[in-house]
């Protein structure tokens, strides 16, 4: 007699140590690494994964003919719906372990060990009808017991199982001694081993591929709110200065409010543009141009400027780094400084914005949601950024990459 190991169909695609791949989500401008998120087939989706499972049944053909070739009896009808439902029993084991491990979960023992009954009280009511053919089921219930046992209690239930084809025959001579299905057994676990495990690799997989998109959605909003911020509070920082400006220039300086109130049209369109950039994940800081509009924050609020004439030295991705500098520095001293003066030094390791307004109210403070924002800016370019008492008085805000 021989017999094959059954199995549960293909393994899951890809193999364990493929290298990921770069994806494109849904959310623009961000990527995720990891092999495709699996979608289950129409196949599955209709409910015919049980063939996958009970295509390999023919193997218990031997029995069955066996069976069959008996004269009608009751040993010969209750063997045959012994096989029928023994059948029954290992695709339904199958269907079982197979939804347990999409769960992500072990099959409960106790569960997997009345499954693994059951199966073998069929399989030895196959004896009357089916003589020592019925041992061919033997592989089958080491695959089930391989499916629903942990590995450290299918081991040992598998040795016991395998050892049966050598050891029944000795105890009843009408049985045929098989070294061959012994053999069987033995890959049948090792196969059906294998399969569970690729099965729970790649469901473990699929796991930390979802948990990384979800942080990535999240590392994405929080970017979102960020970029919001900076844009928002800088640009209506300056709007507001420029609005108050134009006020009190209307009733002595008409010339200068118009071009103020120019500016502010400006300066509205800019943001809108910001803003819409920003989410469409497209927009991008020039240091050149927040220089600029440094100086014209700085001109309205009447805060005396210094700032460098060129910038040409500075390589990106720093430029952009310190173009955020420039942008949150810039709007706290028009904010809250009280200043009358603000030195802007930009240098290609690092860029710097002091005044000599109030200073902090405490060294190092953490700062709002701006500072917090351009140091999680900081540390994505690895460099490092300090806050404190300029010297005598005032603020000082430096961002420096270490050489």
């Amino acid at each position: 007699m021989t017999a094959t190991s059954p199995t549960t169909g293909p393994a899951p695609a890809g193999p364990a140590s493929a290298v990921p791949a770069l994806q494109q989500t849904n959310v623009p401008g961000m990527h995720t690494y990891g092999p495709p998120m699996p979608r289950p087939s129409r196949f599955f989706q209709r409910g015919f994964g049980w063939i996958l499972g009970a295509v390999w049944l023919f193997y218990l053909g031997q029995p069955l003919n066996t069976i069959l070739a008996r004269p009608d009896g009751f040993a010969k009808w209750f063997s045959l719906g012994a096989l029928i439902a023994f059948g029954l029993s290992y695709i339904l084991v199958f269907l079982w372990t197979r939804r347990v491990h999409l769960q992500q979960r072990q099959p409960p023992l106790r569960e997997g060990l009345a499954w693994l009954v059951a199966t073998l009280a069929l399989g030895l009511a196959m004896i009357p009808g089916a003589g020592g053919d019925w041992m061919v089921g033997l592989v089958y219930i080491a695959a089930s017991a391989i499916m629903v046992l942990p590995p450290r209690a299918a081991v040992p239930v598998v040795a016991v199982i395998a050892a049966q084809p050598l050891l029944l025959p000795q105890f009843v001579p009408s049985w045929r001694h098989e070294n061959g299905l012994f053999f069987s057994i033995v890959l049948a676990a090792f196969a059906m081993f294998g399969v569970t495990r690729m099965i729970d690799h790649n469901m473990r997989l699929t796991a930390a591929n979802r948990e990384i998109a979800r942080l990535a959605v999240a590392e994405e909003r929080a970017r979102a709110a960020r970029d919001l911020h900076d844009i928002l509070g800088h640009s209506l920082t300056v709007i507001t200065i420029k609005a108050e400006l134009a006020g009190r220039l209307m009733p002595v300086s008409p010339e200068r409010a118009e071009a103020e109130i120019n500016d502010l049209e400006k300066l509205a369109r800019q943001a809108l543009a910001d803003i819409r950039g920003t989410v469409g994940a497209y927009r991008e800081v020039c240091l050149e141009e927040e220089l600029a509009s440094a100086r014209s924050a700085l001109s309205a609020a009447g805060i005396e400027a210094r700032l460098p004439r060129a910038v040409a030295d500075v390589p990106e991705p720093r430029g952009t780094l310190f173009g955020w500098a420039i942008r949150e520095g810039v709007t706290n001293v028009v904010r809250h400084s009280g200043a009358t003066r603000c030195v802007i030094t930009v240098r290609p390791d690092q860029v710097e914005i002091a005044d000599n307004g109030r200073g902090p109210a405490a060294s190092g403070a953490g700062g709002g949601s701006g500072l917090r924002g351009l140091r999680e800016r900081a540390e994505a370019h690895g460099a490092q950024l300090s806050i404190g008492r300029a010297e005598g008085t005032g603020f000082v805000l430096r961002v420096s990459v270490p050489a």
